[in-house]
């Protein structure tokens, strides 16, 4: 029995978050969307992957796009309407990601790239001969 006095949090407690931050990362083989609020603390996340996509199709923009679609519905259930979006990633759904977070309704206060850049440190890769 849980002891008297203890506050529990519901799972899915709903917090008022008005403005948020969305992380797209889109790498080679995948797109994963996380919205956060304004310190970090996560507020919704999807992923191509966990739409249903596998192979090869979880890295097409349609992807990309349905994954952006499902976080920023389920951030909007926590009230947030304005988001800065942060694009990490050389992947095939950026732009696509950003177009669905504008088409659901939130508006976007600003764009920022944040793709790391090595200053020549780790070796590359071996090209792929196909």
């Amino acid at each position: 029995m849980a002891k008297p006095g203890k506050r529990v949090r519901k799972k899915g407690e709903k917090k008022n978050v008005p403005n948020g931050i969305a992380h797209i990362q889109a790498t080679f083989n995948n797109t994963i969307i996380t919205i956060t609020d304004v310190t970090g603390n996560v507020i919704s996340w999807c992923t191509s992957g966990s739409k249903g996509f596998r192979g090869s199709r979880k890295s097409t923009p349609f992807a990309a796009q349905m994954a952006a679609e499902d976080a920023a519905k389920k951030a909007q259930e926590h009230g947030l309407r304005s988001v800065e979006v942060w694009v990490k990633g050389p992947g095939s759904g950026r732009e696509s990601a950003l177009r669905a977070l504008q088409s659901v309704g939130l508006t976007i206060t600003m764009i920022k790239d944040v793709t790391p850049i090595p200053h020549n440190g780790c070796r590359p890769p071996k090209r792929r001969r196909v």
